[in-house]
């Protein structure tokens, strides 16, 4: 090969070394190995059915009793009412005996109104973990491809490795590393002139 074809090998070298520190390959590299290591657990197939299944299974059906908490912290103030007249109780005194004799339903019943807040936001939060749960549900197998592929920290390395060797080559072609001898600077000279001059100076070397 003639020396000025190894000068564009010598470029392709180089911009295989610099280009990955140029585009932060290495932070970049590492960030995305970090995170398939801390998405590994949860998109595993058993982990994934597992959150499938507490989605429809269950949180689904709390929307149908959110909604209905809703609308019975608009009845409870007029069920205590019905209730102490029914029982002929004042309202301390039907409150005292609900928090002797039913405590549990008497705190639940006593937390609908603040609760609402929490009961309006039910719906819309099914929403808008619906495309999450069938994204994960869907991508098992395309997450199980990617994390099969080597550690992403050693992305950078698939690039300066070969960049190195390429310009170790390189360099080589364009005859960095040899040192041209008197003899072969005589040999290679063009013409008498130069010949003469070569063979005087190796005459006083």
């Amino acid at each position: 090969m003639e020396r000025k074809s190894y000068w564009p090998i010598l470029v392709i070298g180089v911009l295989l070394v610099v280009m990955p520190f140029a585009m932060s390959l290495p932070s970049r590299s590492s960030a995305g190995q970090r995170m398939l290591n801390d998405f590994h657990p949860m998109m595993q197939q058993a982990s994934v059915d597992k959150t499938v299944a507490f989605y429809h299974q269950t949180f689904i059906p709390l929307g149908v009793v959110a909604k209905g908490g809703i609308a019975a912290a608009g009845e409870t103030s007029a069920l205590f009412a019905g209730l102490a007249s029914g029982l002929h109780m004042t309202p301390a005194q039907l409150q005292s005996f609900m928090g002797t004799n039913y405590p549990a339903m008497a705190q639940l019943l006593s937390q609908f109104p603040q609760l609402v807040p929490v009961f309006s936001q039910v719906g819309p939060g099914l929403v808008h973990f619906a495309p999450l749960v069938a994204t994960m549900q869907n991508n098992v197998k395309n997450y199980a491809a990617i994390d099969s592929l080597p550690n992403f920290n050693l992305f950078t390395w698939f690039f300066v490795v070969p960049g190195l060797l390429i310009v170790l080559f390189a360099l080589m072609g364009l005859g960095v590393f040899t040192r041209r001898t008197p003899r072969t600077a005589l040999a290679t000279a063009s013409t008498p002139m130069e010949r003469e001059l070569v063979g005087t100076s190796t005459k006083a070397s």
